[in-house]
């Protein structure tokens, strides 16, 4: 009986080799014996178009693309904690969202395999720490209490420096005010200072002009009685006028323009001439040795009108001056009538 003989094995080709193994990094000891292969011009054809991958199957890339995933994710978390524990704010990593690496190679069915929509910027990380900078709470309470002393610490800043302005601003006002009162007064003193010069003057210019129409009754002479002086000598008890010592016979002159109202002999005063001014006031000059004019006539500043003598109640020769506003009987100071007339005795 005829048998049919064993089909010869085959050759063993490498391109018909399990995918599998791509895997697990190496061949198993079962894919069968090995032959040296020698590739020629012939057997060889050049590569067109792209590259093909051979497709794995969905256990070995998948459950490798899952574990490095999750080593990704520790490595993130780790990072974060790391952040809080320094203190220091955290640092965003963006990693662009990506297929699982299986889906590099090729498509799988499986459900574990695809792309998590989740960036790993934010895997871990909730959105109260996000809010807080990964802080815990006591660094969120101190934080806030810092920020509440600071706050107050301007306030009372603030208070602080709204007093030393309020201050300062009332104390420039005191200084101001009391500059523009001392340059007030200063001004009102100047020009006080001012009109009591100006006033001296006019009445220094007033004098000197008045000294041009009063003249001293005697040229030479000397001072021997003052007006109000207390004695004796005097019926009324004190002295009523000024006494002009100068010997006998020295001019009597007139000491402004007149008329003559009296000329002749009066008593104690001997031998007396009275000049009414024109506004009244008479002028008594006694104890002439001699009289110049008569009644009526009228004399001019500087003209003689009689002599010293020493006639009447009297120690010496001399002339006996005497002043009486309007004619009144009492008598005036005659020096202090003279110096208002611009004449110094």
């Amino acid at each position: 009986m005829a048998s049919n003989p064993p089909a010869p094995a085959a050759p063993f080709v490498p391109s018909q080799r399990d995918n599998e193994t791509f895997g697990y990094g190496g061949p198993r000891t079962d894919e069968g014996p090995w032959e040296e292969w020698n590739p020629t011009e012939d057997s060889v054809r050049p590569n067109r178009g792209r590259h093909r991958v051979s497709k794995q199957r969905g256990g070995g890339l998948a459950r490798s693309s899952t574990v490095l995933g999750v080593g990704v994710i520790a490595a993130v978390g780790a990072g974060g904690m790391a952040s809080a524990n320094t203190g220091k704010p955290p640092v965003s990593i963006s990693v662009p969202d990506l297929p699982n690496v299986g889906s590099v190679f090729g498509e799988s069915s499986s459900p574990a395999a695809k792309g998590s929509p989740t960036a790993l910027s934010s895997v871990g990380v909730t959105s109260t720490e996000t809010a807080q900078g990964t802080k815990d709470a006591g660094e969120v309470l101190r934080d806030r209490i810092m920020a509440q002393a600071e706050s107050q610490r301007v306030q009372v800043d603030s208070k602080v420096q709204y007093a030393t302005e309020a201050s300062l601003s009332k104390q420039v006002d005191q200084a101001a005010a009391k500059a523009e009162k001392a340059a007030a007064a200063k001004a009102d003193a100047a020009k006080k200072k001012a009109e009591a010069e100006a006033k001296k003057k006019a009445e220094a210019a007033e004098l000197a002009k008045l000294a041009t129409q009063f003249k001293l009754p005697v040229a030479s002479y000397t001072i021997t009685g003052t007006f109000g002086q207390a004695g004796s000598m005097w019926s009324s008890g004190y002295h009523t006028g000024l006494d002009f010592a100068a010997p006998t016979g020295t001019l009597i002159k007139a000491i402004h323009s007149g008329t003559v109202t009296e000329a002749g002999w009066a008593g104690s005063y001997g031998y007396r001439t009275i000049i009414t001014l024109d506004d009244g006031t008479e002028l008594w000059f006694c104890h002439q040795s001699s009289i110049s004019v008569s009644v009526g006539q009228k004399v001019a500043t500087g003209e003689v009108i009689g002599r010293v003598g020493a006639t009447g109640n009297v120690t010496g020769p001399h002339l006996h001056l005497e002043v009486h506003p309007g004619g009144q009987s009492d008598g005036i100071d005659p020096m202090t009538w003279l110096r208002g007339k611009g004449l110094t005795p």
